[in-house]
């Protein structure tokens, strides 16, 4: 009793043990702004992981805060993070500031009276927020083709000079019959989409009788075969740096086993998995996966859609799964599907574009910036769904650059570092006065702190 009371007074003078921050889901299903009653200012809280729209609702209100689905925080000064775990899903507050002079007392206020895990920003100490902690960014890389000559022993490619080319992107390929991290860089991958560790499905490493069916182990070789020339073997397997996330291709025993009964549906193609992008199979070495035209195309990236969900369909019906089950269901990356099918309203804080050509923004800084017309789609994940039909300009911070604070950048007018990517050259098309035009401007990728309709001066 004497040790626990003595901890609890070195707590508060600064000298316990830190809490280690734990490592948390990067999807964000959703963020919270509220009046922190104790504190009395205004903090902002992203729900990390598998959160229901309901379950974000009810913590909200208990604070008293307005909720936004699918967007996350993004406050432009912070102190650092207070971070929660609740059943497997997490919290992570913006503790907002600017005063080096108050880490201190946000440190306590998080970890002895919030028992939360504090993870300060650089102002206290803490490593800059588009560094992960192993170094490498963490900054959305956009996709680049690498070309290269194929490995000894294997047969010429089929690009120009006998080259193989493949597209570092989540939804990329290299040629049927070779592996993705032989001719593409996982590390670019992982930096497109959360990757996160996550446990195999219980049961996994089960004996698996089917294994010793010549045709049943046939097709499962082919499965393995075309997930390993794409892009999933950057996540689905055990060089994975923090480990693989659920299923992974060299578990050992059958690794289809290591699938939840989601990730089945999908493979059956019963799950929309349209918002995760796909290149046409021409320019994907002849792979293809759903598209907002296909949606129900399995979600694995392969050359032969009706094979690869005929497989998953007789592995749903090993489980007893029907169709019917996951009817409306999305994808379990819920904000790619949120912000995709995002419609915006008016603008209502002073965004939009001032009478000298400056564009004023909400949330943070920006690394994309769109104007577009004002029926247009939003912006999500390249490569087909980055650039929708109606965009007048797009302008983007490379990944080393320094993003641009709201008020910094004139319509029409690249600022330095920055790179125009609509239209391809020269200006965009002029504003007309009056005319309502949609502001999508993001912190990074699926990341928006500002989207709204602005009328044009």
């Amino acid at each position: 009793m004497l040790c626990r009371i003595m901890c609890v007074l070195v707590a508060v003078l600064g000298g316990c043990a830190k809490k280690e921050v734990p490592v948390i889901p990067e999807e964000i299903a959703g963020s919270c702004r509220y009046e922190n009653r104790f504190s009395r200012k205004f903090e902002c809280r992203d729900y990390h992981g598998d959160w229901t729209e309901e379950q974000i609702r009810q913590d909200c209100d208990s604070w008293g805060g307005e909720v936004t689905i699918g967007q996350a925080c993004n406050l432009e000064q912070v102190l650092g993070y207070c971070i929660w775990e609740q059943e497997g899903r997490y919290i992570r507050a913006s503790l907002p500031g600017n005063d080096p002079g108050a880490c201190g007392s946000t440190l306590r206020g998080c970890e002895f009276f919030g028992r939360g895990a504090f993870d300060p920003a650089p102002i206290c100490g803490g490593v800059d927020p588009d560094q992960d902690r192993g170094g490498g960014l963490v900054v959305f890389q956009q996709p680049v083709r690498r070309c290269q000559d194929p490995l000894p022993g294997e047969p010429p490619g089929r690009s120009p000079g006998g080259q193989v080319c493949t597209w570092e992107m989540i939804s990329g390929a290299t040629e049927p019959g070779r592996r993705f991290a032989d001719y593409a860089s996982c590390d670019r991958v992982r930096t497109q989409r959360p990757y996160y560790p996550v446990p195999t499905a219980p049961g996994a490493d089960r004996p698996d009788e089917r294994l010793q069916d010549p045709e049943y182990a046939q097709e499962l070789a082919w499965v393995r075969s075309q997930i390993e020339s794409t892009a999933c073997v950057c996540c689905h397997s055990s060089s994975a740096p923090r480990g693989p996330s659920n299923w992974y291709l060299d578990a050992p025993g059958n690794f289809i086993n290591g699938f939840f009964d989601r990730g089945i549906a999908m493979g059956a193609g019963w799950i929309d998995t349209s918002g995760l992008g796909a290149y046409p199979p021409e320019e994907n070495n002849g792979f293809s996966r759903a598209t907002p035209d296909n949606p129900h195309h399995t979600i694995f990236v392969t050359t032969d859609d009706a094979r690869m969900r005929r497989f998953f369909v007789r592995e749903a019906e090993r489980r007893g799964l029907r169709q019917e089950m996951f009817a409306g269901m999305r994808y379990v990356f819920g904000p790619i599907d949120e912000q995709r099918l995002f419609r915006p309203s008016a603008c209502t804080r002073g965004e939009g574009v001032t009478p000298d050509g400056r564009i004023v923004w909400r949330g943070g800084r920006a690394r994309y910036l769109y104007v577009l017309e004002e029926g247009a789609a939003s912006p999500t994940v390249p490569p087909n769904l980055d650039l929708p039909a109606g965009t007048i300009w797009r302008i983007d911070v490379p990944p080393e650059g320094e993003p641009w604070a709201s008020g910094t950048v004139r319509y029409g007018q690249v600022p330095a570092g920055g790179r125009q990517r609509f239209p391809l050259s020269g200006p965009p098309a002029p504003l007309v006065s009056g005319r309502r035009y949609y502001l999508y401007v993001t912190a990074d990728i699926l990341q928006p702190v500002t989207r709204c309709l602005m009328v044009a001066p």
